[in-house]
Formats: C-alpha cells, sequence, structure tokens
C-alpha cells in the first residue's frame, strides 16, 4: 500500500493538478536514462506557522544541478520557489517533505535528449524519521558498503542527479539484506565519502571532521547548516580526508541531510562507536538544529521561509 496521500495535489510544470494525475509517458527519455536531478527538503510546523527550511538554497542547488547536466529549466528559480510554498499551502498540511524534480521527458530515446522537453514537478508529503523511529535518540547501526561512490570525472557528485542515486541503491540495498540501517561508501580512492542519501560527521579529538567536496560527496544543505551550528556551539569543523578506520575509533558518528536531519551512528561494521549511543556533542547539535527548524531560536540565518 502506498504511504503516500493520493489525495494531494502537485504542481505540474506550471499548474496544480491531482495527484493521481501527475503521469508521464513511458517512452520518456527521465525512465531509460535516470535524466532528472531532485531536491528534497522539509516543511517544519513551527509556532509561528509552517515554514520551509532553507528553501533558497535547495532551489540554487537544484539549477546548479541542472546546468551541470545542461538542462535549461524552463521556469525561473523564483517560480520554483513559489511552487513549493504553494504544493504546501493547497494540501493544508502544517509539515510536509517536498520533492522539487526536473527531468527530460518525452520526445525521442537517443542517449543524446535532442528535443526532448524539460518538465518540472514539485510533490511533497507527510514523513517521518527517515531512519526509523530511534535514530534520532539511540542512533543506527550501519555498514561500510562494498560499493564504491563515483570516481572523479566519471559522474558529476556536486549536481544531485536521479542516474547518480543508482549507486546509492546499491549501498542503501545492500545494508538493509545484510540487517543495517544504511550504508557508508569510501571514495575511489579509499577514504570515507558519504551514506547512500547523507552526509557524515566524526568526532575525533575534541573536532569534527568530514569529508571534502573531492571526496566524491554532495555539498549538503544539512551538512552547511550543522557545520554553521558547530562554529556557534565552539566546535572546530575540518573538512579533510577521512580514513575508514577512523570510524571505528572516533568518539561519536552521526548522519545529515534534509530527510535524514542529524541521525547518530551507534555502529559501523559491528563495531561499537563510543558508548554505543547518542554522544553528547551530536545531541548539542540536534538540539541546536531542531531550534532553529522549529522556530525556537531567532532565525540569524535568515533559513526559514514562512507560509
Amino acid at each position: 500500500m502506498s504511504t503516500f496521500d493520493e489525495s494531494a495535489k502537485l504542481w505540474f510544470s506550471g499548474r496544480m493538478i491531482d495527484w493521481k494525475d501527475a503521469t508521464i509517458h513511458i517512452m520518456s527519455h527521465v525512465i531509460h536514462y535516470g535524466s532528472a536531478v531532485f531536491e528534497g527538503l522539509r516543511c517544519y510546523d513551527t509556532p509561528k506557522g509552517s515554514a520551509v527550511f532553507r528553501l533558497k538554497e535547495h532551489v540554487q542547488r537544484l539549477f546548479n544541478s541542472a546546468k551541470i547536466y545542461r538542462m535549461e529549466i524552463p521556469f525561473t528559480q523564483e517560480d520554483i520557489f513559489n511552487a513549493c510554498i504553494e504544493v504546501i499551502k493547497i494540501n493544508g498540511w502544517p509539515d510536509a517533505y517536498l520533492r522539487p524534480i526536473v527531468f527530460r521527458g518525452y520526445d525521442s530515446l537517443g542517449v543524446a535528449p535532442g528535443n526532448c522537453p524539460i518538465e518540472a514537478v514539485v510533490g511533497a508529503w507527510r514523513w517521518g524519521q527517515y531512519l526509523g523511529p530511534e535514530a534520532f535518540a539511540v542512533g543506527v547501526d550501519v555498514r561500510v558498503s562494498s560499493w564504491t561512490r563515483m570516481a572523479p570525472n566519471t559522474f558529476p557528485a556536486l549536481a544531485k542527479c536521479g542516474a547518480n542515486y543508482m549507486n546509492s541503491q546499491l549501498i542503501k540495498s545492500e545494508a538493509m539484506s545484510d540487517g543495517y540501517v544504511e550504508g557508508i561508501a569510501l571514495d575511489a580512492n579509499g577514504y570515507v565519502s558519504e551514506g547512500s542519501g547523507e552526509n557524515i560527521f566524526v568526532l575525533w579529538e575534541g573536532k569534527l571532521l568530514t569529508p571534502p567536496l573531492g571526496a566524491s560527496v554532495l555539498p549538503g544543505i544539512t551538512r552547511n547548516s550543522v557545520m554553521t551550528i558547530a562554529g556557534e556551539l565552539g566546535y572546530e569543523v575540518v573538512e579533510t580526508l577521512i580514513p575508514r578506520e577512523m570510524l571505528y575509533i572516533a568518539d561519536e558518528v552521526f548522519f545529515t541531510g534534509s530527510a535524514a536531519e542529524i541521525s547518530p551512528i551507534k555502529s559501523v561494521d559491528h563495531i561499537t562507536i563510543g558508548n554505543g549511543k547518542r554522544g553528547p556533542v551530536t545531541e548539542k547539535l540536534q538540539e541546536r538544529f531542531f531550534a532553529y527548524v522549529n522556530g525556537e531560536l531567532p532565525d540569524n540565518h535568515n533559513w526559514l521561509t514562512y507560509l
């Protein structure tokens, strides 16, 4: 049974339509070649009303991804920005997960897209904790994947592209089939890269370490937010190459992402991290992060767009 609200409405290339009417032809370019770029972001229910977290930055990254893949979006950033707001409003949800996506549609099926039209959609649904109900407070068990993240100059890791996520599916599916919640992939040089859909942070000797963009990681917006929050709390954040074995001996390890938010990791490859539960630094970062997204702290960074 679908977890979507199929009575919902979504925005499809300039029109608000019923969920069930959001269809494309089976011979559309995107189905055969994964030629889509997309975003994932959350709207939070705050005391001041519903607010989308870092909407402007997500829309900018969507357009950056499209530019890398030579996709001319037939709408402005303002159009997509407003569409995200309108989708939340028309469905009447106080909180939601938003999925803007831009893809190559129906015209021809050569690898080169030719005259395939560029379509844009914004959908939304209610979505709880991505890594499970205990992820925030307890942490998750993960494994280092046998699948490597794409090497430089193969797929552009800075683009959030649908085709890239075939690699993510392999990482996630392998981990789940082996009894883990998530996988951590290494880059082409054997250093820690990221999860199937999350960036990663390691607490080591009092410093927060995170892989650099050159380690085939997506420039995560939650990642960037956590780096800002860590600085506010007095922690030094260092973007650096992280050897696999550092995961095992770190004081704390956690994922970040729009879906995962801030999710602690309690074990890697059956090796317990720290005390085997959420660490104090991760907890402090969570508290400050959720205070921002829930509107409990002044929005000093202009991260919230209220509906």
